[in-house]
């Protein structure tokens, strides 16, 4: 579907033109076009590869989707994968990945965006109000998009990283070792999906400073750089985050074994208290004739009285050591 298609010139909107006049516009000098599709069909990819001689493996990457983030150079244009990371709908606990994908010319912009309930009107806004910057042309734009993609990644961390807290304030919580493990791992696979979209174009956006660079992002390198300090500032807190997931498992692992532990000593006390009641019982519950105390009045309330101090005594001992 067509958000937009737009010609600007020296950091000015020119005008809205439809799709079939884009290759006239993209002869004339100083000017290019910015396209927007969303879940884009074969058909209207089919088209802009026509109006934008587009490399045949990038159409056929941003047709299939579900691309690993990545920035590739094809003659003198960029294709770059970037993916959207939000709160999936259906299902708020999980992370949605959508996917952008932009290809860049010296004289165009056009960006498909699939799976993503939001979308870049607010990069366009910025960019018209910014003139002087636009003015430097797709490696600006392209530029926007990708700060805009990445700054939506910081809420996410937040989200994930209050989550973490929340875990981590409840571990020394009688009982609830085992539901912390099953939520640390549900929280370490949306950590991970955040990686998978991180650290790849992290190493992409580096090659686009610095060095040889294509000619339209010449001037635009240090806000590339800038691009790339906030995907490693990312990348490190991820990276601290998922030793600290590990670390909090091997806690509530080590909770378990404790729990595990506590039990066992439980149980041991109190069959060792009933193992002296059942041996005094059975040493007097013996058939013998000639038996101690068995002609003695006072014998069978000396018994239980053993029995019972006997059973009291451990108890206490136990009690006192903690394990009951």
């Amino acid at each position: 579907m067509l958000i937009n298609c737009v010609v600007y010139e020296e950091g000015m909107r020119v005008a809205d033109i439809p799709v079939s006049e884009i290759s006239e516009y993209l002869k004339q000098p100083g000017r290019f076009v910015w396209v927007a599709l969303k879940d884009a069909s074969p058909a209207e990819l089919q088209q802009m590869t026509e109006e934008f001689e587009l490399h045949e493996l990038a159409v056929e990457d941003a047709l299939h989707g579900h691309q690993r983030p990545k920035i590739e150079e094809y003659g003198n244009s960029l294709f770059s994968v970037l993916h959207l990371i939000e709160r999936d709908v259906a299902s708020p606990a999980e992370l949605a990945v959508g996917e952008v994908d932009v290809f860049t010319g010296s004289n165009y912009v056009l960006s498909v965006r699939n799976r993503s309930t939001k979308g870049f009107l607010g990069v366009r806004q910025r960019c018209e109000q910014e003139p002087a910057l636009l003015r430097h042309g797709p490696g600006f734009v392209l530029y926007a998009l990708m700060d805009a993609v990445v700054d939506r990644y910081f809420p996410v961390l937040d989200e994930l990283e209050t989550e973490l807290e929340t875990i981590e304030r409840g571990i020394f919580t009688d009982g609830a070792a085992r539901a912390n493990i099953q939520l640390l791992y549900e929280l370490k696979g949306r950590v991970l999906v955040l990686k998978h979209a991180v650290a790849p174009l992290l190493e992409g956006v580096s090659r686009l400073y610095g060095g040889r660079v294509p000619s339209f992002c010449s001037g635009v390198q240090d806000y590339f750089r800038d691009v790339a300090d906030h995907l490693s500032r990312i990348n490190g807190q991820i990276d601290t985050m998922r030793e600290t997931i590990a670390t909090a498992i091997q806690v509530n692992l080590a909770m378990v074994t404790i729990e595990e532990s506590e039990v066992t000593k439980r149980l041991a006390a109190w069959a060792s208290i009933f193992a002296v009641w059942t041996a005094l019982a059975g040493i007097w519950g013996m058939n013998f004739e000639h038996m101690p105390e068995l002609d003695w009045k006072y014998g069978y309330a000396f018994a239980l009285s053993l029995i019972g101090a006997s059973c009291l005594l451990l108890y206490r001992r136990f009690k006192k050591a903690g394990w009951l």
